[in-house]
């Protein structure tokens, strides 16, 4: 008689199997205000080790880690016009505080823009104070109407850069290298998705920016998923908040800014690039737990799993061990498959007694044999080699999965039947976005023919890539 699915299979019922998910491998809960969630220890760290992979390279990047208040007076919104307009469905506004009205309503933070150059202002004073480069890592609030755990959420993780500039260049170079050689990096080479860079169209980019770099990643079911983006300001905000700096000629300037921010969205960008119908399947640059050494039962294997791990440890491998021996082994085995553990190490008295132990490979399949002493010099390898195949799964979805059209309707298609297309922008156009908007198709960014970003919205030769999004 076969087993009964842990999940509801992804071919069944997707949104159904990632809830399923995040459920039973125990990343996170629906909160108790709608919209809200709480993040699990196992969940949260996942976000930790993104932290740790994003915080070394946006440092890298030069940029300081600071703080800025949740609260944000209402009329510090209403200075950038576009700003205000694009988040007020959004925004979270609090009129009264202890026991009585506020003279001035204050808003949730959804985004910083505003507050942070009220304090830029303050900051700069001539050439030699830039460029000032800050992020920070903070919650932030948008009032979600169709929430999904992880996706969209009207409370969530994130960091958010902003940086001042000289000049237009400088920050157009530096919003490009976080865009590049921060966000790309990053979830090329840690979560293993392979992600697309383009430009937003001005129908999709941030509210009060000129222009919008997006990383986009195909999902499991073909639909597309905005994983970061980094934004050139302009002067927009330095006009609306006077943030002026005095230049070597000695005239007053205003400074131009950057803004950037990748969040706790990524989670569920990793469940739907790599889960299975058996669960997450965690890449191993990221895991926090990238190996599980599991004692099947007897002292001599929980004995055995404690020296192993320490090998492991030693070796630089991040591992836990498993030595609940009063659980059931399968029903633990099933649980660290539902987490996504890279690889599990199983050590029970026929394995003590051979000098061997069973290893499982959760990302490429397959369990086997090996001597106990060789452990150290083979799981590395095999990780590294893991690391590989997810992210080679991805490119070939995204490739499989993603047509050539000439045609608004073909594009809507192909979109509509679980993928994207790429298509001329110079066909599309502006009407043509808004035409395929009504059928719930979106442009998620423009390409130029050689895979890389255009300088502009028009740029001769530019391709639009559409899809259905999360």
């Amino acid at each position: 008689m076969a087993k009964a699915p842990v999940l509801t299979p992804q071919s069944d019922d997707f949104p159904r199997w990632y809830q399923d998910l995040i459920t039973k491998a125990e990343l996170a809960d629906n909160g108790p205000v709608r919209g809200t969630m709480v993040i699990r220890p196992y969940g949260y760290a996942l976000w930790e080790r993104m932290q740790q992979e994003l915080d070394a390279r946006i440092k890298a990047a030069g940029a300081q880690n600071a703080y800025f208040p949740l609260f944000i007076p209402q009329s510090y919104l209403t200075r950038e016009a576009e700003h205000v307009e694009g988040f007020a469905p959004e925004l979270a506004v609090v009129t009264h505080g202890g026991g009585k009205e506020l003279d001035e309503p204050v808003v949730v933070r959804p985004t910083s823009e505003t507050i942070i150059n009220d304090y830029f202002a303050k900051w700069v004073q001539s050439y030699r104070d830039l460029p000032l480069l800050i992020n920070q890592w903070a919650n932030v609030v948008r009032w979600e109407m169709r929430p999904r755990v992880f996706l969209r959420t009207t409370e969530f993780l994130w960091q958010e850069g902003h940086t001042a500039h000289a000049t237009q260049e400088e920050a157009r170079d530096y919003a490009a290298h976080i865009h590049r050689d921060v966000y790309a990096d990053f979830m090329v080479n840690v979560l293993g998705i392979d992600v697309l860079l383009g430009r937003k169209t001005p129908r999709e980019r941030f509210a009060g920016a000129i222009n919008t770099l997006t990383l986009e990643g195909m999902m499991g079911d073909g639909k597309a998923l905005q994983m970061g983006t980094s934004h050139e300001l302009g002067t927009n905000f330095a006009r609306a908040f006077h943030t002026r700096y005095l230049s070597k000629e000695g005239q007053q300037e205003f400074v131009w800014q950057t803004s950037w921010g990748a969040s706790t969205r990524m989670i569920g960008g990793l469940i739907m690039s790599h889960g299975d119908d058996d669960g997450l399947r965690v890449p191993p640059r990221l895991a926090a737990v990238q190996v599980v050494v599991m004692a099947i039962k007897g002292d001599e294997s929980v004995a055995a799993v404690h020296e192993i791990g320490d090998r492991l440890r030693a070796a630089g491998v991040r591992v836990q061990v498993d030595d609940r021996i009063d659980t059931p082994f399968g029903r633990r085995a099933v649980d660290w498959e539902l987490k996504g553990v890279p690889v599990r190490v199983e050590v029970g008295p026929r394995d003590l007694a051979a000098g061997t132990a069973m290893l499982v490979r959760r990302i490429s399949g397959g369990k086997e044999p090996v001597h106990i002493d060789t452990l150290t010099a083979r799981v590395p390898a095999l990780l590294d080699e893991d690391q590989g195949v997810l992210l080679r799964q991805s490119r070939e979805r995204r490739e499989s999965r993603t047509s050539d059209v000439t045609a608004i309707e073909d594009a809507a298609q192909a979109a509509l039947a679980g993928g994207w297309a790429r298509i001329p922008w110079s066909v599309l156009g502006r009407d043509g976005e808004a035409a395929l908007a009504e059928r719930g198709v979106s442009v998620r960014c423009l390409i130029t023919e050689d895979g890389s970003v255009p300088a502009e919205d028009d740029a001769p030769g530019t391709l639009a890539v559409v899809g259905r999004a999360y």
